[in-house]
């Protein structure tokens, strides 16, 4: 039985890999998918999106246009980190795929809740979308399975040293999403950064005959360059599609349910904070939380070659 979801994404280099991963795996069965700003503006995410779906030949999958900026702060993409397009050097032809005439969050809510089975969110991005959607139809907590995200660290941050850009992009969201009385999953920095394609197998698959294979090597051989004076390197990461393989993989990381919560002020606004103590007195560390803290399941370890393995093995590269 293939797992039903609807992916929510911001459409950059690693976006993408999981899109393709998520539409060719006989497992999972994507419903929609739903667009945000945060890696690229928004018209550009879509966009990214639609040609995206050529590449792996994809059905007419609805997709859907979003919030364009957070809840509360201005638009700040993440250019310097995935390129002018958001897709770092790929240069992808055009499309004739177009959005649908509603928003995203009407096409979240009419797949979640005309699906006759409970529906995986998938959140690859800021999770603006997802507030706005469990703040304007809150009935669609009654037929979600769980909401999956790519976010957070219970370590240490990207967008700022305890922040990871997900979550920081969009602070309030994210604790929304957390109050939601969905069962959440946080697959974050501490999994993400582990998940690489070593750079000869990118590089040939860049240089093949394959086209997918070409579309992926160029996808894991973008250089990240987070700062003018630091070198692009390379990094082969597969990022966001780490998460779309934990779907049907879960056994390949071991998880923890933590206390969880989002800061909102200060330095530390946007950092996920994860309570990691041992509890004491026999009281549970999720039972010693009320009010502002929620628990997740959080990924703290991954067999990242397995994953690896897995993403190159579904899109028949390996």
């Amino acid at each position: 039985m293939s797992i039903p979801i609807v992916l929510d994404v911001d459409t950059g280099v690693d976006d993408a890999l999981a899109v393709l991963f998520a539409v060719r795996h006989p497992g999972v069965d994507v419903l929609g998918i739903s667009c945000v700003s945060g890696n690229a503006p928004l018209a550009q995410v879509v966009d990214n999106t639609l040609r995206i779906l050529d590449v792996v030949d994809a059905p007419d999958l609805p997709v859907a246009a979003g919030a364009v900026r957070p809840l509360l702060e201005p638009p700040r993409a993440a250019r310097q980190v995935h390129g002018r397009t958001g897709l770092g050097d790929l240069v992808l032809p055009p499309t004739r795929r177009r959005t649908t005439s509603t928003g995203a969050v009407e096409l979240m809510r009419r797949l979640i809740l005309d699906h006759p089975t409970p529906v995986t969110l998938v959140a690859l991005a800021p999770q603006t979308n997802l507030a706005l959607l469990l703040r304007t139809y809150p009935e669609v907590v009654g037929n979600l399975e769980r909401i999956v995200f790519m976010g957070g660290s219970a370590s240490v941050g990207n967008a700022t040293a305890v922040a990871e850009f997900n979550v920081w992009h969009d602070p309030e969201a994210a604790a929304i999403v957390l109050d939601s009385n969905v069962p959440t999953y946080m697959y974050g920095l501490d999994v993400f950064n582990r998940v690489a394609v070593d750079r000869e197998v990118a590089v040939a698959l860049q240089h093949g005959d394959d086209p997918l294979g070409r579309v992926v090597g160029s996808l894991l051989g973008h250089r990240v360059v987070l700062s003018e004076d630091e070198r692009a390197r390379y990094t082969g990461l597969i990022g966001d599609a780490g998460a779309a393989c934990s779907l049907v993989d879960p056994l390949a990381l071991r998880t923890e349910v933590r206390p969880v919560r989002v800061e909102l002020a200060g330095y530390g606004r946007g950092q996920t904070l994860v309570d990691l103590r041992e509890p004491s007195r026999g009281e549970s560390m999720v039972q010693a939380h009320p009010g502002e803290w929620t628990n997740v399941e959080v990924a703290l370890e991954i067999d990242d070659e397995r994953i690896a393995r897995l993403f190159l093995d579904t899109l028949g590269l390996a």
